[in-house]
């Protein structure tokens, strides 16, 4: 995923914080708080029946993870599989749906007593974030979400979150029970479905049966347009903060119901790269604070653990910066979680198996294993440091509400006798959860202009 920095003003960035900054056409700074947003999404029922036991990816699907790439279809298959073993401890949530029809869903997972309050997790961190009345408190789970699979042929993600699935729902794994014990687990298997199709179905007509590795073979020249985007063609890794297409408006929701601690957002780069992973390269923006900035280190050195045991190649820092507020990571940093990117090397190049021009060989095998290991890192990582994350994660959102950065505290916008226009502006602050009023009569008062760049009288 190439990452592009953004020449996105401070000013108008300030208008992305859900916090108390006011917007619309104000007379003062009494805004009016957003309720909790009403949701589309729904527990669904699993569809697979529970009796047996329970399956790994592979006697689930009949192949080996890593021989073929696996259709949506089927991997929302195994969820409900892996669901149904799990009661009282994993449910499915739809939230969607994509321009092709297909489902948009979520699992969320915890242990089984975190599991039967997962109501009021999300009303606490909501009430931390401060958009809701009442005590909030810091001695609750933390809450990890990991979206796998925005760019549909960085298809990897998707192999690697049935593994994920399984360890999550696995009883006998004690080291994900006993993570399991301080954090919730929300898994988005395949955040842009359409695109995974496009590219998984293309790949698995045309490659060879005996997986060529050449990369001037067929397989590893996609054709146009290519996996990548959504159905029209649209980056969802570049709709976080605009909500323009309709997968990404509807996954807004319910993230804001859940409001995590932690986003980890997975992708892959080209075959000849290793493997990326936080901290994240310059420029960081202004306001990603400090503890950010720190705690991106704090689990890029849990990540680090697994890939030097392991012996496996990576790095950090050198590219996927901290700046503009549309991807997957800075995003949800600009709504106090830690937002990171993961990065492994293949995409919609690498095929089954890509042969590298230092000799190596690189196999789809290879790359689930990293993401799967980078999965679990974050998982120990949030578990590991739940108290901490709490407690910076309500900071965010007090010292945004009590001493917000920046120039200026309120933006003052004329409707223009345009009420469409209006209306359009304040649906998506409410999107965004971005606290905005009206003025209640006809004032004076001075303000920065940015038509001509003066402070001017403004009647409002």
């Amino acid at each position: 995923m190439p990452s592009y920095a953004s020449s996105f003003g401070l000013n108008a960035r300030r208008l992305l914080r859900g916090t108390a900054l006011l917007a619309g056409v104000l007379a003062s700074a009494t805004g009016h708080a957003q309720s909790a947003p009403t949701s589309p999404a729904q527990p669904a029922t699993a569809a697979a029946d529970a009796a047996g036991p329970l399956l790994t990816p592979a006697q689930f699907l009949g192949y080996k993870l890593g021989d073929q790439f696996t259709p949506q279809a089927d991997v929302l298959r195994y969820a409900a599989h892996v669901v149904a073993h799990a009661p009282g401890r994993m449910r499915i949530t739809r939230y969607g749906q994509t321009y092709e029809h297909r489902t948009l869903e979520v699992i969320e997972i915890g242990n089984a007593e975190n599991f039967g309050k997962i109501a009021d997790i999300q009303l606490n961190d909501r009430r931390l974030a401060s958009l809701e009345s009442g005590a909030a408190s810091r001695q609750m789970p933390a809450v990890a979400w990991l979206s796998y699979n925005v760019h549909g042929n960085e298809a990897v993600s998707s192999e690697a979150v049935l593994q994920v699935l399984y360890d999550l729902a696995n009883p006998q794994d004690a080291q994900m029970q006993n993570w399991l014990k301080n954090t919730v687990v929300v898994v988005d298997p395949c955040v842009n479905p359409d695109g995974h199709d496009r590219y998984a179905n293309w790949y698995n007509r045309v490659r060879n049966q005996n997986p060529n590795a050449g990369p001037d073979s067929w397989e590893h020249h996609e054709p146009w347009p290519g996996g990548r985007y959504n159905h029209y063609y649209f980056d969802l890794n570049r709709d976080w903060a605009w909500q323009t297409q309709q997968e990404s408006r509807q996954r807004i929701v319910l993230y804001n119901q859940w409001l995590p601690q932690v986003h980890a957002d997975f992708h892959e780069m080209g075959p000849n790269s290793s493997y990326y992973f936080s901290p994240a390269a310059r420029p960081f923006h202004q306001d990603i604070t400090p503890f950010q900035r720190k705690f991106q280190g704090v689990i890029g050195d849990y990540n680090k653990a697994v890939f030097d045991k392991n012996n496996w190649l990576y790095f950090t820092r050198e590219v996927y910066d901290l700046y503009a507020p549309t991807y997957g990571d800075t995003w949800p940093s600009f709504n106090g979680a830690i937002g990171m990117t993961y990065e492994q090397g293949g995409g919609g190049a690498g095929g089954v198996r890509y042969a590298r021009p230092d000799g190596d060989t690189l196999t789809l095998g290879q790359r689930i294993a990293h993401h799967h290991a980078a999965s679990r890192a974050t998982i120990q990582a949030t578990a590991e440091r739940h108290d901490e994350l709490l407690r910076e994660f309500q900071q965010y959102f007090t010292t945004a509400k009590t001493k917000p950065g920046g120039t200026y505290k309120t933006f003052v916008l004329a409707s223009a006798g345009d009420p469409g226009q209006l209306r359009m502006l304040t649906q998506y602050l409410e999107r965004q959860q971005i606290s905005y009023g009206f003025a209640p009569k006809q004032v004076k008062t001075k303000g920065y202009s940015y038509l001509d760049g003066k402070t001017t009288d403004v009647t409002v």
